[in-house]
């Protein structure tokens, strides 16, 4: 368990350093971010694109004039390129760079020299929330719009897999409803019963799963215990699987302006962690993204 992202960077340094492939590499914010990976110790980079974008950035920014190159002018072929630098293990993360984000995920879904598992790709959201005494994880508030049972069996094993590798072993996760109660007209409490009885079964990965609960139980032990629930993760809870992207995005966003909380994030779902930073995410931020690649590389 982390209690912060401090915890985080440390372990991460403590790891070595990881080798992220960029596709797309002549974006200055991304360059950034490689570069205070670099300067904490937590990686090295491969910058797939077009090299005479790239060099003067390098310059502008103060990034190694040593760093790898790979020159390939056309953004979809440069994606495919950076993909494939990961499936054939010269690096570990996979970076999104200048290149536009559906061209970026079909090179990474592509057949031949894609990451894929057979899942779906998901977003996992990690917070640090003032006051809380851990990290939370939140997923999926960043791709998947409406899930269906069988797509939040995917979300919800990536997520698992990849608290697991960054170590968590046997990560508490809820499956967030409006309340307690399975009613056959409100589709999530029925989803996440049959989710909670997946794990039972064994069909997900180690966790301990439970559904239909609301918010406030698993955040709160105090909260459970005034509705007079049982609850094994009431106030323990690590991970939390959201119905819907809308229910994802104001959650976080709630947390970020609200709570003052910080925000990093991963694709989930490939082969191996995904960043894919928005350019109104901090550089801190994105710091924390590669950090959080760095534990997760074993995913």
């Amino acid at each position: 368990m982390y209690r912060n992202y401090k915890e985080v960077l440390e372990k991460a340094k403590s790891l070595g350093p990881v080798t992220i492939s960029v596709a797309v590499a002549q974006d200055k914010d991304v360059l950034e971010a490689i570069r205070y990976a670099k300067e904490a110790g937590l990686a090295k980079a491969v910058l797939v694109g077009d090299e005479t974008l790239i060099k003067p950035l390098l310059e502008e920014i103060g990034l190694s004039k040593d760093t790898k190159i790979v020159h390939e002018a056309d953004p979809i072929k440069a994606a495919l390129t950076a993909v494939s630098l990961v499936k054939k293990g010269e690096a570990q993360v996979l970076m999104k760079g200048l290149v536009n984000s559906s061209d970026f995920l079909k090179a990474v879904l592509d057949p031949e020299v894609g990451l894929r598992t057979g899942r779906l790709l998901s977003h996992l959201a990690v917070f640090e929330i003032p006051g809380q005494d851990r990290l939370i994880y939140i997923t999926d508030g960043g791709m998947n719009i409406a899930p269906n049972l069988e797509e939040k069996k995917d979300i919800l094993t990536n997520a698992i897999l990849a608290l697991q590798a960054i170590g968590i072993k046997k990560p508490n996760a809820a499956v967030l409803t409006a309340n307690e109660a399975v009613h056959p007209k409100m589709q999530a409490t029925v989803d996440a019963k049959a989710l909670a009885d997946m794990s039972d079964e064994g069909l997900l990965p180690e966790a301990t799963v439970e559904g239909p609960i609301a918010f406030d139980v698993a955040i709160s032990e105090e909260a459970a215990e005034h509705k007079g629930l049982k609850s094994k993760i009431a106030g323990k809870a690590d991970l939390f699987l959201v119905p819907t992207i809308e229910t994802g995005n104001v959650l976080g966003k709630a947390l970020i302006y609200c709570a003052k909380a910080k925000m990093a994030g991963l694709i989930l779902g490939a082969t191996h962690p995904i960043v894919m930073t928005s350019r109104a995410e901090t550089a801190e931020g994105k710091l924390n993204s590669i950090a959080l690649a760095c534990l997760a590389k074993g995913n």
